[in-house]
């Protein structure tokens, strides 16, 4: 199926905008971006009318527990956290996620199409993320990235879990210690492993130490969620000791030593930014912090954690982090182009772009003035949602079976 999306304000982000530009689709791909002269609408194709509108490349939230922990559902749609064992490395976010979570429609009315999907902060290393798309009818369709990162958390979440069962660790030299012993152990399964293989011999799979050496092989990225200043450069010290591919999340304290992360090249998914200060680490959150990050050289993401700040609500931080100094563009791309690079998925997502996925959202103006909204959205060159202007309601494919 060939669509082709003319004549609205077309943003790639990852170029210059064009007006009256036009986005073709083919199945689920971008085939071409341009002006109406430049591509070439074969005969037959679907044409949308966006004249009027603002085109862009559907939004990336790259830290959020969409599925995994389910709004109103208590302990029973709570799966984000499997408190049992500090080294969760084996465990995985795809195992927990329901695809029929109301916040997967939110997402789509806030024009995010993209999110990695995480663990929880509760261990000192909390399992494996995984890509997926806001909108299928299994977890197996929405899927885009299965293997993106592991995730990790230091500072007052790991110790107080463990601290109240009296067990280790329950101070920062306990996680720190955790981290760095499991790490340890990897590289040295690593070296047996690949001993044993070059030898013709059988070898027993050891799931999470497996995971773990993937992180050091920098197959998987290291998404390590910490907050304060100190924690912060904790992470990038373990990072350089053990040579992972590190990712700061949150970084709630990041703009204290913005120029330590520029200068070692760590970026930061920053967020969520519309919560209160409701613990010690928090207590220097400021919606300054992306564009003092961004003005000294640091790539940031920005994300709601959601359901920490319901994900709909991704580009409002946006909007309010530009009222508080960040450069616009580089907001919008701190909401596309930026997730996908930092997590080694722009090959994906993140832009419009021939090659890409076909997540294309229509909005009725710039997205980063709140009074505008997304008016339709298209999942891999489907449409899946659209406002109704007459309901004043925004209306979501049915994801269900029906005969």
């Amino acid at each position: 199926m060939t669509t082709a999306i003319i004549g609205g304000y077309v943003v790639p982000v990852d170029g210059q905008p064009i007006d009256g530009g036009t986005v073709l689709v083919e199945d689920d791909k971008i085939v071409a971006v341009g002006t109406q002269a430049e591509v070439d609408v074969p005969d037959g194709a679907e044409l949308v009318d966006a004249s009027g509108s603002w085109v862009l490349p559907g939004f990336i939230d790259a830290h959020a527990h969409l599925g995994v922990h389910e709004e109103g559902e208590g302990w029973s749609g709570n799966d984000t956290n499997e408190m049992t064992d500090p080294n969760g490395a084996r465990f995985r976010a795809l195992d927990g996620i329901d695809p029929y979570e109301v916040g997967f429609d939110d997402a789509l009315a806030g024009g995010v199409t993209s999110v990695v999907i995480k663990p929880g902060s509760g261990n000192p290393i909390g399992g494996q993320t995984v890509g997926v798309k806001t909108w299928g009818r299994t977890v197996l369709d929405m899927v885009f990235a299965e293997h993106v990162s592991v995730k990790s958390a230091l500072g007052e979440n790991p110790k107080r879990v463990y601290g109240e069962k009296d067990k280790t660790p329950s101070t920062r030299l306990g996680v720190a210690a955790t981290l760095r012993e499991a790490f340890t152990k990897a590289r040295n399964y690593a070296a047996q492993r690949d001993a044993a293989r070059a030898e013709g011999k059988p070898f027993d799979t050891d799931l999470t130490l497996e995971t773990l050496a993937r992180v050091l092989d920098g197959e998987l990225y290291w998404d390590q969620h910490t907050h304060r200043a100190d924690d912060i450069v904790t992470a990038v010290r373990l990072a350089e000791e053990f040579g992972y591919k590190l990712v700061v999340n949150h970084g709630t304290e990041g703009h204290l030593i913005a120029d330590f992360l520029a200068e070692r090249d760590v970026p930061v998914i920053l967020g969520p930014l519309f919560t209160s200060r409701s613990k010690v680490e928090l207590r220097n959150r400021t919606l300054r912090s992306a564009g003092i990050l961004a003005r000294a050289g640091v790539e940031i993401a920005i994300t709601t954690d959601h359901p920490v700040v319901p994900i709909n609500f991704l580009v409002y931080q946006a909007a309010l982090a530009v009222k508080d100094g960040l450069d616009p563009e580089t907001a919008l791309r701190a909401l596309t182009v930026n997730p996908a690079r930092i997590l080694g998925l722009d090959d994906k997502v993140g832009a419009l772009k021939p090659g890409l996925d076909a997540d294309v959202v229509i909005w009725s103006g710039d997205p980063l003035d709140v009074m505008n909204r997304a008016l339709r959205v298209f999942v891999r060159g489907r449409e899946v949602y659209h406002f109704d202007e007459a309901a004043g309601e925004g209306v979501v494919v049915d994801r269900r079976y029906r005969e």
